[in-house]
């Protein structure tokens, strides 16, 4: 396995983890918050690796989208 399969991998379980934590706090479905995940801007960051952003733990993540695109939970 190369480096770059790996990295997929591992954003697909922390993308996992993001949704399913997501959908704990804000008390959502699983598909609310995949829909919400995946519409935010964090979800983009964490796919073109922005900052190193997908190296921070879940829930920091969570909370991160929580402050700062409020408007995805209106």
């Amino acid at each position: 396995m190369n480096g770059d399969t790996l990295e997929k991998y591992y954003k697909e379980g922390l993308e996992e983890r993001i949704i399913a934590h997501l959908a704990k706090v804000k008390n959502l479905t699983l598909e609310q918050a995949m829909d919400i995940y995946y519409s935010s801007q964090l979800a983009q960051k964490i796919h073109d690796g922005k900052d190193d952003v997908q190296y921070l733990d879940y829930k920091v993540l969570v909370q991160i989208l929580l402050d700062t695109e409020p408007e995805l939970f209106v």
